[in-house]
């Protein structure tokens, strides 16, 4: 679940669900389904009330008929493509927040029902847990047959008709899974290193953060 709050008004601006549809790399959702939990955005709520939270905030949980239980919460948005298609649009509110502008007077929420999905997390993922050319083959081919739940949904990810660059990385990295299927692991690792917070990194910052290089020193490794 992604949400974004207000901490002028301590308010719930904006929200949107969704479930997996299709499995990626580790266990990630590469397809989704719009959902609607009027529980999960309730309990969102109370937390950005009680933090006075300004901004996005994405909580993930498992559910029983819609009622949450939360394993995870990351101060931003994600994965926005869902969304969008379910008529929220987290970067244009995102911008309007930060920049002090008019808000919805109601909190805005996805339309349930909506399915999305990336064709080549989709890949990556089955070449993961398969190591197997016929399964990123049985992927893109019911991706590309509008085929199953997964293949069903609205690609968000590689629109190639939309946006024809985009088949580039699309055909780079299936001629990479189709010709070493066990490359995968590789793939998503780098994506993940782009944006993952090392001890190297965060040794960088402290360095850089007035009055914290001497702290860092002190404190035990």
């Amino acid at each position: 679940m992604v949400v974004l709050l207000s901490e002028s008004a301590s308010r719930l601006v904006a929200a949107h669900t969704s479930v997996a549809i299709g499995g990626g790399a580790g266990g990630s959702a590469a397809a989704r389904l719009s959902v609607d939990h009027p529980a999960a955005c309730d309990y969102a709520a109370r937390v950005g009330a009680h933090l006075r939270w300004h901004g996005g905030l994405t909580l993930d949980y498992f559910h029983v008929d819609g009622q949450p239980q939360f394993i995870e919460c990351n101060p931003r948005t994600v994965e926005p493509g869902n969304a969008a298609r379910a008529g929220v649009d987290f970067p244009r509110l995102t911008i309007a927040l930060s920049r002090g502008r008019p808000l919805p007077d109601r909190p805005v929420i996805g339309r349930p029902g909506i399915r999305t999905r990336s064709a080549l997390a989709l890949a990556i993922g089955a070449a993961e847990r398969s190591r197997s050319r016929a399964a990123v083959l049985g992927v893109l081919r019911d991706c590309a047959l509008q085929r199953g739940e997964a293949g069903r949904a609205a690609e968000v990810l590689t629109p190639v008709v939309q946006d024809p660059p985009s088949a580039l990385p699309l055909t780079a990295a299936t001629l990479l899974l189709l010709a070493i299927p066990s490359r995968a692991a590789t793939l998503a690792g780098g994506a993940v290193r782009s944006y993952s917070i090392s001890p190297a990194t965060i040794a960088l910052v402290r360095a850089a953060t007035p009055g914290q290089a001497a702290r860092a020193q002190a404190e035990p490794s």
